[in-house]
């Protein structure tokens, strides 16, 4: 399907791409998570394509906003994406995040007033002391990789994945670097276990759909799943995808395509 992009203006001077997906339809507004970028919605604007306009933009350090060098902070992730709703200029149907992007997705959903929230396996609680471990360590030998051979090595650290998901991990990728995933972990201080949207999802204000990885792969801690159902509250739904992992939304596109459009029903 075709799309269109346009620069965004970010809080503090900064800016973004917005892409859009569609014509006509409400308004899907997308944030990608860590070594993701705009790209990886691809394929659910697609499947979405008669229902929904679906847009997407790159959050800091990834893709096209590879060279942004402002903070890292979940309070700027979640200023950038009320930025990028604000320059859309209308309402948002659901704000869809995965994992870092979930965590964004479930702040600024209230700040944004959209009508609903789907989190895909969204980073609520950070084990302390495990940030580099969870998120750095698997990607720094790739983003070492020199310019001229990145495109190859993406390509052959993807190799299971749909060939439209390679070309959207080549995008994230190729202009990347470790850096950013370090400061988002620092500057949130995961390692001190102040990564923890726990408070901030009790009785949560609008109809949410939470979709989870199995408990094996899931960033969602097992010990940390009893205390958000109990305290989500009626407006909140949610799915486990036994044996998927975190990104469900790549591997288990059809079920997740499935309960998605059945939440936005």
């Amino acid at each position: 399907m075709a799309s269109m992009t346009r620069s965004i203006a970010l809080p503090d001077g900064e800016t973004t791409t917005l892409e859009t997906w569609g014509t006509s339809g409400p308004i899907l507004l997308c944030v990608h998570g860590i070594a993701s970028s705009r790209a990886s919605w691809k394929r659910t604007a697609d499947a979405l394509a008669d229902t929904y306009r679906v847009c997407a933009y790159d959050q800091r350090g990834h893709g096209d906003s590879a060279s942004i060098w402002g903070p890292m902070t979940l309070d700027q992730s979640v200023a950038d994406c009320t930025a990028v709703a604000d320059a859309i200029g209308e309402p948002v149907r659901a704000l869809v995040g995965h994992s870092w992007g979930g965590a964004v997705a479930l702040l600024a959903g209230p700040k944004i007033a959209t009508a609903s929230v789907v989190a895909i396996d969204p980073m609520i609680h950070q084990a302390p002391g495990r940030w580099y471990d969870d998120f750095v360590h698997d990607l720094e030998s790739l983003l070492a990789t020199p310019a001229e051979r990145r495109v190859d090595a993406v390509r052959t650290a993807f190799a299971s994945l749909p060939a439209v998901e390679i070309d959207a991990k080549i995008h994230a990728l190729r202009n990347m670097s470790i850096r950013p995933i370090v400061r988002l972990g620092e500057q949130n201080r995961a390692d001190m276990g102040l990564w923890d949207l726990r408070i901030e999802l009790r009785r949560y204000p609008l109809p949410l759909l939470l979709l989870l990885a199995d408990a094996a792969e899931s960033v969602v801690l097992a010990e940390d799943l009893w205390i958000i159902n109990e305290t989500l509250g009626p407006n909140a739904t949610i799915e486990v995808f036994e044996g998927e992992g975190h990104t469900l939304h790549r591997t288990a596109f059809d079920r997740y395509i499935a309960s998605l459009k059945s939440f936005l029903a």
